[in-house]
């Protein structure tokens, strides 16, 4: 299994919109800009058909660390999560019966 990059989006752009690659790679950048100054100012991203992306606050806990086995505290965040839309959880499972999985 390969991973999809940010240089695989510009070239299928660069190919598939016959655009200059500099132009493919500021959209890419722009569309990536977009969605994490979002969640930077604290808003919810949500792209219809792909999923959405949230932001949930995490409290502080006890922790351990798992070489020493130490308990340390593990501080509260602020965490993205994604959650897929209905439209990407069919494509993902028609793919899946396909391969026989």
């Amino acid at each position: 299994m390969s991973s999809l990059t940010k240089a695989d989006m510009v070239n299928h752009l660069t190919i598939r919109l016959r655009i200059p690659r500099q132009h493919a790679r500021f959209l890419v950048d722009q569309f990536f800009e977009q969605i994490s100054q979002n969640l930077a100012d604290g808003k919810e991203v949500k792209l219809s058909g792909f999923g959405n992306f949230e932001l949930k606050d995490k409290k502080s806990r006890p922790g351990r660390n798992p070489r020493t086995g130490e308990e340390v505290a593990v501080n509260a965040r602020r965490v993205v999560t994604f959650k897929a839309g209905q439209k990407l959880r069919g494509c993902i499972d028609t793919q899946m019966k396909k391969r026989g999985s």
